[in-house]
């Protein structure tokens, strides 16, 4: 075996861990609220949201076209030790953050850690602007929709519906509306967050084959749909524990208007090409929720360690992989 095909295998074999791991880090944006709610327990929750994440990661390419060709020049992420060295900070950052039950975003941390690896190969000339620029748009929009659009949808709802129910009457009523608003989540999960492992390995093919890859291929997205999958089986119950029990007290009305919300966010940023952070997205539209019911219904205080999570992923990532490419090119 070759030297720059095992490289690849190698790199290939790492973009599915990663993408694993991506799995079980943000299982809670599918399902903590439904489960915080008590309308699906762990198992069927878990097992719901690794089925239509398999399902979501099967319905485009968009996502995965602007990792393997807008972030990184070509020339620079035609050296298979880019690739390599931005995964492996992406991992590292991810399985930190789970450790430390933080929701931060997988997505964030491959988009940057995959920056900091290629300011290393070819210094800050070697980064497109246009990908960078697209998933900076998606970071500032993304959270900020995630925040209002609830809140205007549950006051539209309380005046259209629920002024009118009894409290037991709107329970049980959106009982079963929040399983339908937790399959979109975790269908509109597996849209945006396999295809960025579609597109490293994409990228990664590109390198090894000397040129760049129009189309993802089917393999890959199998692969990686199914990587997801069966990271998004084994759970990630320390971020579940902070997403759905410690930032607000939810009910069913509030699960499905946070995911619908998300999730037709997230479904559309994935049409349109830009990688976002589901995380961001629910986090986000879990707090908008918290605050129609009062300011200080909120957990401020969990919310910021979580938008500290945010703010560090960046700076955090870009440094990693910087290191690890600096590392990647001794060898």
């Amino acid at each position: 075996m070759t030297t720059p095909l095992l490289i690849l295998l190698v790199i290939v074999v790492l973009a599915l861990v990663f993408d694993y791991i991506n799995g079980f880090h943000d299982t809670a944006n599918a399902i903590a609220t439904s489960v915080a709610t008590r309308v699906l327990t762990p198992a069927q929750a878990i097992a719901m949201s690794a089925l239509l994440n398999v399902v979501g990661a099967l319905t485009g390419t968009a996502v995965a076209k602007t990792i393997s060709r807008d972030i990184v020049a070509p020339q620079i992420a035609g050296d298979l030790r880019v690739v390599g060295a931005a995964l492996v900070s992406a991992i590292v950052w991810n399985l930190f953050t789970w450790w430390r039950g933080l929701p931060s975003s997988s997505s964030h941390a491959l988009v940057f850690s995959l920056v900091g690896a290629g300011v290393a190969a070819g210094g800050w000339g070697a980064i497109v602007p246009k990908g960078v620029n697209k998933t900076l748009l998606g970071l500032v929009t993304s959270p900020a929709l995630g925040f209002v659009v609830p809140i205007l949808l549950m006051f539209l709802i309380l005046w259209l519906v629920a002024r009118h129910m009894r409290p037991s009457t709107v329970t049980r009523v959106f009982r079963p509306l929040q399983v339908f608003s937790a399959a979109f989540m975790a269908f509109s999960h597996g849209g945006n967050d396999a295809q960025k492992t579609m597109g490293i390995i994409t990228l990664a093919l590109g390198a090894y084959l000397g040129r760049t890859l129009d189309q993802v291929p089917t393999w890959v997205i199998l692969a990686s749909a199914t990587a997801m999958g069966l990271g998004t089986a084994t759970g990630g119950w320390r971020i579940i524990r902070t997403m759905g029990f410690k930032v607000v007290d939810l009910k069913p009305i509030d699960g499905f208007v946070a995911e619908m919300s998300a999730a037709t966010i997230i479904e559309g940023a994935s049409r349109l090409g830009i990688p976002v952070s589901t995380t961001h997205v629910i986090s986000s539209a879990i707090m908008g929720v918290g605050t129609t019911k009062g300011f200080k219904k909120v957990k401020w205080q969990v919310a910021g360690r979580i938008l500290s999570a945010w703010i560090f992923t960046i700076p955090t990532c870009i440094a990693l992989g910087w290191l690890c490419g600096e590392v990647a090119r001794l060898f």
